[in-house]
């Protein structure tokens, strides 16, 4: 035993040390809580067991064996993240230097943590886990999933093929000082989905374009609007600035009518006057248009607009060069003069990029140029409206709709995520990879108990929903129980399996409607795919097309709902590709042959579930430890109200006055 993991053996013990070497996890993120959980587990020795003569555990490894993904876990750990590093990155993601910007994350990572501890097998991908290379099948060769990642999308996806290869997820998130660590683990846990999550938070057309009163609906009309309109594609149909009831249909069409002229305007883009046109269009021609609607002001400050050649009178040296000298200082307020030089120099810097090649830029908070211009639009569309100006960075945290970081919350947040992974280590059974039952001087019990539904039992090793709280100082790591799943999510309640597929690809749809009458005994039930429904008894027309026509990628899956009256719970099928050629002409096949489906529980009454910020972050925080969760139906009154009490005096308080808040990347 090397001497760096004698610590790690004297406190975990041996049989779970040796179960931490021959692990095979998997990274989702390699950003500011991944930088950190990778940090940790290269540290602890994950993923370090290394194979002699060509043996693991006695058994001679071949080509063949190599290939069955699931009969042999090579052990390691795999980092996937699919972004560059930025020079913002830098303050908390310690594994970067400035001279790796530009460069992958999770290469770099890897490169970086490689040197603490050189025997840890460590594999870095480029890549977006949504490609279809990262389906079931990859997922199923790990022991354990991670994820460090700050957007909601993504999380869903990695839950969702976590449940489907029925492999344990820890789950992280920060928001500034709070953080949280959850457990999931298919039908012992409730999932990612479990709990609802907040929509998008948008805003009425006509408030941005028309009526703005808060510094947020000049950034978003700068962001969402302007510059799409001048670099980008448009976005009328955006999710953030979207058409409401309340809003004027004429008014409504006169502002895209203005959009229109934008695109006109955008056509003299390098000449010397573009600067002027643009300005003129927005902050004069289109102000006039609103002060003319007279009963629009009759309760609130009318607009004052401004002309380009009375603003560019009073600045003394030339505009452009200003405007980069203004720049960069980002954490002051600029004045409205400042305003008007940084917004012709980031016109003048775009408009360069586009005569360049480069025919659509899309915003980023990372890239200087585009927040330039929208800092510079927001502030001088703020001057119009009598609302207060605001410097770079502050416009910088409400435009990318982000809270600042905090480094200290990423490594404390990492380092649950790993004690965590202790646990539900120890909870797997005793006999996989050939480990040996635990020992006594292991001081870690091999199962915690707790009582879930007035049953005690086993869950995840003892492992709790952990939260990282700012509010109380004297105890700033508070838990509680893990949930039960719920009954009615749609994502982990159903029944997960495999359809295998002939390589020849002329499986059709009919095919796979007799498997599931033949197999599973459906009468009356409807089949779902990315596509959208594509068979039910009334919708027969696609029954004699490929099924192929219907599956996206390989990391994709068909939804089969029983419609009967005695519905059984749903069945979500996920593609395996047969690479036996010998079955080119034999029908689809579900694996396994044989299941057996639930009916489909009564519907729960509705509970006060824990509330989520805009990315999942749960904002109700445990007052102690151990707050039990009951769903029996006498319980069910008493826990809401135990819950509803411990947000009262825990909640973390989220002031949202930039938009949605995102995780840190």
């Amino acid at each position: 035993m090397q001497r760096r993991d004698r610590g790690l053996a004297q406190s975990l013990g041996l049989p779970l040390t040796k179960r931490v070497k021959e692990s095979r996890v998997l990274l989702v993120g390699a950003g500011g809580i991944g930088c950190e959980v990778l940090k940790n587990l290269v540290c602890c020795g994950f993923g370090s067991l290394a194979s002699k003569n060509g043996t693991r555990n006695g058994t001679l490894e071949t080509p063949e064996t190599e290939t069955a993904a699931v009969a042999y876990r090579k052990p390691g750990i795999v980092v996937i993240d699919l972004d560059t590093i930025d020079l913002s990155n830098l303050n908390r993601q310690f594994l970067f230097r400035k001279q790796h910007i530009k460069k992958p994350k999770a290469s770099v990572a890897k490169e970086t943590a490689s040197q603490f501890n050189p025997s840890v097998n460590i594999e870095a991908h480029h890549a977006s886990i949504f490609d279809s290379q990262y389906d079931v099948e990859f997922f199923k060769s790990f022991d354990l999933v991670f994820n460090a990642l700050d957007n909601l999308a993504a999380r869903r996806h990695v839950n969702r093929m976590c449940l489907a290869a029925d492999v344990p997820l820890i789950e992280s998130g920060t928001t500034g000082f709070n953080g949280q660590v959850q457990a999931i683990k298919k039908g012992v846990t409730e999932c990612y989905d479990c709990n609802p999550k907040p929509v998008q938070k948008s805003f009425p057309i006509c408030t941005i374009r028309s009526t703005p009163s808060q510094p947020i609906h000049c950034i978003v009309w700068a962001k969402s609007y302007l510059f799409p309109e001048l670099f980008g594609t448009s976005e009328e149909d955006s999710a953030v600035v979207a058409v409401t009831e309340g809003d004027n249909a004429e008014e409504v069409a006169k502002l895209r009518e203005e959009a229109e002229a934008l695109k006109k305007i955008r056509r003299i883009m390098g000449k010397s006057e573009f600067a002027q046109e643009v300005f003129n269009k927005v902050f004069h021609e289109d102000i006039e248009r609103l002060r003319s609607m007279s009963e629009m002001w009759q309760s609130r400050q009318a607009p004052e607009s401004l002309r380009f050649d009375d603003l560019v009178a009073g600045i003394d040296a030339e505009i452009v060069q200003r405007g980069q000298a203004l720049a960069v200082r980002d954490q002051a307020v600029w004045s409205l003069h400042d305003n008007l030089s940084v917004f012709c120099y980031a016109l003048d810097t775009l408009s360069s990029r586009v005569q360049a090649g480069e025919s659509v830029i899309e915003f980023d908070k990372d890239d200087k140029d585009t927040l330039d211009f929208v800092a510079s639009a927001a502030n001088l569309r703020s001057h119009v409206f009598g609302i207060p100006l605001h410097s770079e960075w502050e416009i910088k945290q409400m435009a990318g709709n982000i809270i600042p970081a905090i480094a200290t919350s990423n490594a404390l947040t990492a380092s649950l995520c790993v004690l965590e992974a202790f646990k539900i280590l120890r909870s797997l059974p005793q006999e996989q990879n050939g480990l040996s039952k635990p020992t006594a001087n292991n001081h870690l019990p091999t199962t915690t108990h707790s009582t879930i539904g007035g049953k005690s039992e086993s869950v995840l090793g003892g492992s709790k929903l952990v939260f990282l709280t700012s509010r109380n100082t004297e105890r700033m790591i508070t838990v509680q129980n893990l949930s039960q799943p719920n009954r009615e999510c749609p994502v982990c309640s159903p029944v997960y399996a495999k359809l295998q597929l002939p390589a020849n690809g002329n499986t059709t749809l009919q095919e796979l409607v007799d498997v599931l009458k033949a197999t599973v005994g459906y009468e009356d039930f409807s089949i779902t795919t990315d596509m959208g429904v594509i068979f039910d008894p009334d919708l027969d027309d696609n029954l004699a097309k490929p099924l192929g026509e219907y599956i996206g990628a390989a990391n994709s899956f068909i939804t089969v709902t029983d419609d009967s009256d005695a519905p059984k719970v749903d069945l979500v099928l996920s593609i395996v590709e047969s690479l036996d050629t010998t079955t080119a002409e034999e029908p689809p096949r579900l694996m396994p042959p044989k299941l057996s489906l639930p009916p489909k529980p009564p519907k729960a009454p509705e509970t006060n579930r824990d509330a989520m910020d805009s990315n999942g972050v749960r904002l109700a925080v445990a007052a102690g430890v151990g707050l039990k969760r009951k769903r029996e139906a006498e319980a069910e009154v008493e826990g809401a109200v135990k819950r509803a009490k411990a947000a009262k005096e825990a909640a973390i308080e989220v002031i949202d006055d930039g938009g949605a808040i995102v995780l840190d990347d």
